[in-house]
């Protein structure tokens, strides 16, 4: 069922949106105590309960299916969209440009997500909770701080938002074909639901996402968004790592 060309609406559902589930249940029962204890930042809760659930369930569960369908360990078959239809020129050109896109309109609707928080999230009471992502680095020690970012970088930064490309574009997008062209608006906002840690950002995550998620899906190449994300977040986990490093940001 899980490797056929097409999902039930109700099973795609619960496959967007249970490792997001898995995510906060790890973080409030183990990594938020373990990590507060430490004296560090709630960020570095997030990674650690991403390790133990997001990579486990979503990368597990592409390899376990590759398993039983090839025989080993691997993604040929499970994964769609990965044909490289479009040229390395163009679609180095693309990327750029949605890490552009991603970037710049990520930060420019920072005010809108304070705005949702502060008007309809205060009452959720996860440790260092807030409009902008970097609340959950705030009032710590520099130390602290720059330690925290340093290990989440490789994690945080890279290898998690590759994990999810592979599981929402490679895995669950190319199978709601019944759908027709609401598919990718489908499997973005599902993908911004699953992210129940900051519900104050969904719209701000809808509008920078759509774009590469609908480009993945009309042009059935998945690079477009392992670029786009992966590319993104690398490159503000790696400005932000510096910032603090070298005292630009406290």
């Amino acid at each position: 069922m899980l490797l056929a060309d097409r999902h039930s609406v109700p099973l795609s559902i619960a496959l967007h949106l249970i490792p997001g589930a898995l995510i906060v249940a790890v973080y409030m029962f183990f990594a938020e105590p373990l990590v507060l204890d430490l004296g560090y930042p709630p960020f570095l809760a997030w990674a650690i309960a991403m390790g133990v659930a997001l990579a486990p369930l979503e990368l597990g569960l592409l390899l376990w299916l590759g398993r039983r369908r090839n025989g080993r360990f691997s993604l040929r078959g499970v994964l769609h969209y990965t044909g490289k239809p479009i040229s390395r020129g163009k679609i180095t050109a693309v990327i750029a440009a949605l890490i552009v896109w991603m970037t710049v309109v990520s930060l420019a609707l920072v005010p809108m997500d304070n705005f949702f928080y502060n008007q309809f999230f205060t009452w959720i009471q996860y440790e260092g909770a807030g409009g902008s992502a970097t609340t959950y680095l705030d009032g710590y020690s520099h130390n602290a701080t720059l330690i925290t970012l340093a290990l989440c970088l490789p994690f945080t930064g890279f290898l998690f938002p590759l994990i999810e490309e592979l599981y929402f574009r490679g895995f669950l997008l190319p199978r709601l074909p019944q759908l027709g062209r609401w598919a990718p608006l489908f499997n973005t906002v599902l993908f911004t639901v699953y992210h129940f840690w900051s519900p104050w950002t969904y719209l701000s995550k809808v509008i920078f996402l759509y774009p590469a998620v609908w480009l993945v899906w009309r042009k059935k190449d998945i690079r477009l968004s392992i670029g786009m994300h992966p590319g993104t977040t690398l490159l503000m986990a790696t400005v932000g790592t510096l910032a603090v490093l070298f005292g630009v940001m406290p």
